[in-house]
């Protein structure tokens, strides 16, 4: 059984900083991409940030030069560094790993986190 546990959300002002955790756990063989999305109500789904594991990142548009992933392989944590935080970044962020497993490779999801900025 693998987990996604994810940690650090809350409410800030705009300008302030906030940052995510995600730990995975369980039966893990190997972590390839881990990411972070969010979802705004009213919104699909969206790509926030992502990184392989070889510290390859990838950044949405809406968020470059703001937030920044990095992620502690021996810990199997990926993390998002949030700052100068707009209301428009209110939204649940969810954490996303692929992870192989004794039972084969599969994406799995956290149980979300809530973000909200306050204008």
């Amino acid at each position: 059984q693998v987990q996604l546990v994810e940690s650090g959300g809350g409410l800030v002002q705009a300008g302030e900083s906030l940052r995510l955790s995600c730990a995975a756990s369980g039966s893990i063989v190997s972590i390839n991409t881990m990411g972070w999305y969010r979802q705004a109500p009213g919104k699909q789904r969206e790509l926030v940030a992502d990184i392989t594991s070889g510290a390859y990142t990838n950044y949405a548009d809406s968020v470059k030069g703001r937030f920044a992933i990095s992620r502690d392989n021996a810990k199997n944590t990926v993390y998002l560094q949030m700052n100068s935080l707009k209301p428009e970044d209110t939204a649940v962020y969810y954490c996303n790993a692929l992870i192989s497993s004794p039972r084969g490779r599969s994406r799995y999801w956290g149980q979300g986190t809530q973000v909200t900025v306050s204008s």
